[in-house]
């Protein structure tokens, strides 16, 4: 993994700790999901490069992860701080969920660095995913990576 999405991993990682530690991000009700951020994102990237990983998956790879990195989408971490990843973690949800179907599940979780099983996560992220961000925003995030 390059050095910039390093830094970029440890960035997040620290925004969304000192997040945590505010009161608004102890009360929030996703904070577990945000909280699993860095590790998702950590995940995407890997896959991008990975060699098993087909180049249709890899095109819907790289366009998550251009959202996950831009300054303007649906919900702003510039605006909502931590809490704008939300959007951003349903969406690789998607994808990872989509993934999981279509490529053989070993070569995705062998990225995956977080708690519990990547499987188990992305289920928990999209039981709640419309809850989080709405629906409206919801069938627009899922329209960007849709075959």
């Amino acid at each position: 993994m390059t050095e910039q999405y390093e830094n970029f991993i440890r960035t997040l990682q620290e925004k969304i700790e000192n997040w945590l530690k505010t009161e608004i991000g102890q009360a929030n009700k996703w904070a577990e999901h945000i909280r699993k951020t860095p590790d998702i994102f950590r995940v995407l990237v890997k896959l991008s490069a990975d060699k098993e990983v087909p180049i249709t998956e890899k095109a819907k790879i790289t366009t998550v992860i251009t959202y996950f990195v831009s300054p303007m989408d649906m919900i702003p971490e510039t605006f909502w701080g931590a809490f704008g990843f939300v959007d951003d973690i349903a969406l690789a949800a998607y994808l990872l969920g989509s993934m999981l179907c279509n490529v053989e599940p070993k070569i995705i979780e062998k990225y995956w660095k977080g708690s519990g099983m990547l499987n188990d996560t992305v289920e928990e992220i999209l039981k709640v995913a419309e809850k989080m961000v709405g629906t409206d925003y919801w069938e627009k995030l899922k329209s960007l990576i849709k075959d």
